[in-house]
């Protein structure tokens, strides 16, 4: 059943919107505060509204001055669909950006327009060219998905909520659904596991930004380079962990090291965990024994170095 929303929960969802949500011209401009989030909670087999079809008379508008966040996932089934590599799809069809309260650097789909708010490079008058391979935030749309955890909490929680904008006729229109429903003939549920691990990523670094944070700090220029390689452009990525002292640091899996070589969903998986490991100390990722004995007694001597003032 659908609850209402608390102001808390509201706070928490701020930063999964910003991943899926459409921005179409100047009513959408501004703050969570003030988009149309519909202040009511919903789960998997809860119920709403909507179709959008080519009769609607807002067809195609919500494809005018997007502000889209590309996910790992969508930059890599844009490069399968066009069959050319991520860097392409980078050059062409995206602009960089920094997430917001994050320091973190994305990629966002670049709109038509000096301004920004013309169309789509994938829309046309029958609609989107690109549909099997659209964006999260085009499949999720008009649903918004939060991720939280609270304090006392084990594990994250999964709720959705419905967004709706003044010019989307979609609303109206008498098809019923439940979110579940919606989730699968959209096709999210194939994807979304793909790109989880980003988003704990940008929801952690907001966090701590805003609220603070063991050991929380702003990333340095070569962190952000590094994340955005490792979250953009899988072919590059693996360059530098075959190419580079990778592989002798961390400790992975024979098996792992194999299925990386050639399976872009699973070097996904090894990016997140090695970002978390450098940006949260998280256990993600482990340095080999012999490295981490070389750190710390490189570390005992630059102290004793301190501590005998040369």
């Amino acid at each position: 059943m659908s609850t209402e929303l608390d102001q808390e929960e509201l706070e928490l969802a701020e930063l999964e919107m910003e991943c899926h949500r459409p921005q179409a011209g100047e009513e959408q401009l501004g703050v969570f505060g003030t988009f149309p989030v519909q202040p009511t909670r919903l789960d998997a087999k809860d119920s709403f509204f909507f179709h959008c079809h080519k009769g609607v008379s807002c067809w195609n508008k919500c494809c005018h001055g997007a502000d889209i966040t590309l996910t790992p996932y969508d930059i890599l089934r844009l490069a399968r669909h066009f069959a050319v590599p991520a860097s392409e799809i980078l050059a062409q069809y995206t602009v960089p950006a920094l997430f917001e309260k994050t320091d973190l650097p994305v990629a966002k789909l670049k709109m038509g327009g000096e301004d920004g708010k013309g169309a789509c490079a994938f829309v046309a008058e029958n609609g989107c060219t690109i549909y099997d391979a659209r964006p999260a935030t085009c499949r999720y749309y008009p649903l918004g998905m939060a991720s939280v955890k609270m304090k006392e909490a084990e594990t994250k929680e999964d709720f959705y909520f419905l967004v709706k904008e003044p010019h989307c006729e979609g609303h109206t229109q008498a098809k019923g659904q439940t979110v579940a429903e919606f989730r699968h003939e959209q096709g999210i549920d194939a994807g979304e596991s793909h790109y989880r691990g980003w988003i704990d990523i940008l929801m952690k670094m907001a966090s701590w930004n805003t609220m603070g944070g063991p050991g929380g700090k702003k990333p340095t220029p070569q962190t952000q380079k590094m994340f955005f390689m490792a979250t953009t452009d899988v072919n590059a990525f693996r360059q530098f962990v075959f190419g580079s002292s990778f592989l002798q640091k961390y400790e992975l899996p024979d098996e792992v090291v194999t299925a990386i070589k050639t399976d872009d969903e699973a070097l996904l998986e090894v990016g997140y965990a090695w970002l978390k490991a450098v940006l949260f100390n998280e256990p993600t990722l482990l340095l080999k024994q012999e490295v981490l004995q070389d750190a710390i007694a490189k570390m005992h001597r630059e102290y004793a170095s301190q501590d005998s003032g040369t």
